[in-house]
């Protein structure tokens, strides 16, 4: 298999708003993360990914990007970016920029002359149609609720939003378009980033003629199926000749609906698309009837299933991302793991080591380093998010789900569980603030924060700063094939990575307890003689019968 340094990397989700404030304004920025880089160098990961820092009126938290190279006021300016990009590059780490251009903000500068006139050189940047009937162009629903269609009486029709009224599509059918996209990129890659996280790509090319789609049973609009389109994979290749070809960049997709054949075009291993995907397949487990709005659970079996799925599949094919939380996704202590006082920092430990010991690249979202819970919020004046808000009125005003269940649902899998401040110490605030931060701090600061794990070897981050050291010693780690065992036991997470090299043959064996209580797994013969690389137990040799602790993990390595 061919060696990458993005292969062989740790990449870490700042989500800036809520990461560290300079200010006290209440609202984190680019002098904070400037603050805290040795924290980062400490923990020893290899690459940061940062969430956007772009010009926004903030609709949907800066993924609606009105100026694409200037910085959003209240993250700093240009200067404060480029001190911030020299420190990280100082410390020996990357930064890997989100890019966002699926759509833009409706007050960018594009959709302004857009909007002016039928025939305005930019009304083609955008999807403009007549209505039908008196009503929306087509059927398609907005992922943020509603319809994908917003009427404007400046010219009598209306224009396509996948997500919020104020996040109009860009025409990617539209050379101009494409030619503006490449050439902001080159601004950023000459700038001397080292790679772009791309928001919802697999949605860039629509069907032509924007056909309605299949309606369910007693809704009202439909999931306009605009995943994986007729020319994404071309507009990719030639994103890749025009920009990312010319640098040494990592890349990666975020493809919802992607599968895994449309995985290994858009991560192919001749290197003409992008390094690897974002796939959601696991993180869709627990959906139900109203889609993420449930408290159901993950059933172990078909976690370990879906996830074995993308190891074996792309083997030698394309590069997996390794995630369970960032910043669209609840805390992934408490979604697949526990967060309750007793087991949090025995489980938190054993999520980490069964995601990190897997192949592909693990991303850690800011404070999963800490064992981060999601936020509990008490009222709906208290969520931010504007795809939980218009969740919660939808679902409520038709009398489908009580506002007490919703409340419920959104505390288990809103947005804003995991966007709260960082905690980085006991004082006011988490220390994330002087001020009044702008979201609610996690009540569980005093117990959960940076500057206690620090100070004591045996926490969550020092448990995650050895697992991101391993990835550097042990090539197994990285490029061993991965294969499951005992894929129908319900509490335990239980695989085998194996490489083999020139003088011989590395295989490492990973056991992870899912259980509350005390398991048993009996530990095969080969790897009697091997020694613990790592784990989260007293546990210091290897016997034929493992009795588990609740939550425990432990990695053995037989070379």
């Amino acid at each position: 298999m061919e060696r990458k340094w993005w292969k062989e990397a740790v990449v870490y989700q700042i989500y800036p708003r809520s990461f560290m404030d300079s200010d006290g304004d209440g609202v984190g920025d680019l002098k904070g993360i400037i603050s805290r880089l040795d924290y980062l160098k400490e923990l020893g990961v290899d690459v940061v990914w940062l969430s956007p820092v772009y010009k926004s009126p903030n609709d949907d938290n800066g993924y609606d990007i009105s100026d694409y190279q200037a910085i959003m006021e209240e993250f700093g300016t240009m200067e404060d970016f480029d001190r911030m990009l020299a420190g990280m590059h100082e410390r020996g780490i990357r930064l890997v920029m989100d890019l966002v251009v699926n759509h833009t903000s409706d007050e960018h500068p594009w959709f302004v002359e857009s909007r002016k006139s039928k025939d305005n050189p930019y009304r083609d940047y955008y999807f403009w149609r007549e209505g039908k009937e008196g009503k929306e162009p087509n059927n398609w629903a907005s992922c943020f609720s509603g319809s994908a269609w917003q009427y404007d009486d400046a010219t009598d029709m209306y224009y396509l939003h996948l997500f919020s009224k104020k996040q109009p599509d860009l025409n990617w059918d539209n050379p101009k378009v494409r030619d503006e996209v490449f050439s902001m990129m080159n601004w950023w890659c000459d700038k001397g980033i080292d790679g772009f996280r791309m928001d919802v790509i697999s949605m860039i090319s629509k069907k032509p003629g924007l056909p309605d789609g299949e309606l369910f049973p007693g809704a009202q609009y439909a999931w306009p199926g605009v995943v994986n389109g007729p020319h994404v994979h071309e507009y990719l290749q030639e994103m890749n000749c025009q920009v990312l070809s010319h640098y040494d960049l990592m890349t990666v997709g975020e493809c919802a609906g992607v599968t895994i054949e449309e995985a290994k075009k858009y991560a192919r291993a001749d290197g003409k698309e992008l390094s690897m995907v974002f796939q959601f397949e696991h993180v869709g487990l627990d959906d139900g009837r109203f889609g993420k709005w449930t408290d159901r659970r993950v059933d172990l079996r078909d976690f370990k299933r879906i996830m074995s799925k993308w190891q074996s599949e792309l083997a030698g094919a394309a590069w997996n991302s390794l995630f369970l939380g960032n910043h669209d996704q609840p805390r992934s202590l408490s979604r697949f793991g526990c967060d309750a006082p007793q087991h949090r920092v025995m489980c938190a430990k054993m999520l980490a080591t069964c995601l990190h010991m897997m192949q592909g690249t693990p991303y850690v979202y800011q404070g999963e380093e800490l064992g981060m819970t999601n936020t509990p919020f008490d009222s709906l004046d208290e969520v931010r998010d504007i795809e939980s808000l218009n969740a919660f009125r939808e679902l409520t005003d038709g009398g489908v789900v009580t506002p007490e269940d919703m409340m419920r649902f959104i505390n288990l899998r809103g947005r804003d569980t995991a966007r709260t401040p960082m905690q980085w110490d006991d004082s006011e605030n988490a220390g994330f603030t002087t001020g009044t931060p702008w979201i609610k701090v996690n009540p569980n600061y005093k117990e959960i924060n940076a500057a206690d794990q620090m100070a004591d070897p045996d926490s969550v981050f020092h448990y995650y700063k050895k697992l991101i050291a391993l990835r550097k010693q042990e090539d197994v780690i990285v490029y061993g094939d991965y294969q499951l065992l005992a894929p129908e036991s319900e509490t335990l997470y239980a695989y085998t990575r194996t490489l083999e090299r020139e003088d011989g043959t590395d295989e490492l064996l990973v056991i992870c307890s899912f259980a509350g209580q005390e398991e048993t797994f009996e530990i095969p013969e080969k790897f009697l003689d091997g020694e613990i690389l790592i784990g989260n137990g007293r546990r210091e040799s290897v016997e034929r019968r493992f009795i588990l602790a609740p939550y425990e993990a432990v990695a053995i390595l037989k070379r």
